[in-house]
């Protein structure tokens, strides 16, 4: 075989290795996104808190993960963390604890919610709210929801539609990763 030949064969190798090296790339590339399109449409939701209403839970520009899966099997609970469509604009999605769970009716009065007559503990709350709401009688399979920090936060108390469906809640909290990584 001639130098030529072999010149020629060896550059061919090269491109056919380098090829090969970029399709390798390509399909792992390609099956990484797939893996994390599935992941964040059937496992996880990816959301920010663009106004201070979960205060100081939640600060503004705070990003956090919800699991989509922990409602399956079974039902929101009172003082969960919840992503969900926002009742009188589904294209927004929202953040709040749910408070009111169905069937329950829900006063707020002197700065305390009660439900069903009995007043609510919420260490959580940053300050007193302000005003008295209610009664709310939430109807069965939707939730009544609050933001923590009552006195600027439009929840439930001013919706039009007050309440939420569990169809159109997306997750439960389970943590915060920006800017600083918290466990709900």
């Amino acid at each position: 075989m001639s130098e030529q030949n072999e010149g020629n064969e060896i550059k061919d190798n090269k491109k056919n290795s380098a090829m090969h090296e970029l399709l390798d790339w390509v399909k792992h590339i390609g099956i990484a996104l797939v893996i994390a399109f599935l992941i964040s449409r059937f496992v996880i939701v990816n959301a920010h808190v663009p106004t201070p209403s979960m205060e100081t839970t939640i600060m503004v520009k705070d990003r956090l993960i919800a699991n989509r899966l922990q409602y399956l099997f079974k039902d929101p609970q009172r003082g969960d963390i919840i992503v969900f469509k926002y009742p009188d604009d589904e294209n927004w999605l929202y953040v709040k604890r749910v408070i009111g769970l169905p069937g329950e009716t829900v006063v707020i009065k002197d700065g305390a919610v009660y439900i069903n007559d009995k007043k609510l503990d919420e260490p959580y709350l940053r300050e007193p709210m302000i005003g008295n709401f209610g009664p709310f009688q939430v109807p069965e399979g939707k939730y009544f929801m609050l933001g923590d920090n009552r006195n600027n936060s439009k929840d439930s108390r001013y919706w039009q539609n007050k309440y939420v469906s569990k169809d159109k809640i997306l997750g439960k909290a389970i943590f915060q990763y920006y800017p600083k990584f918290k466990l709900f």
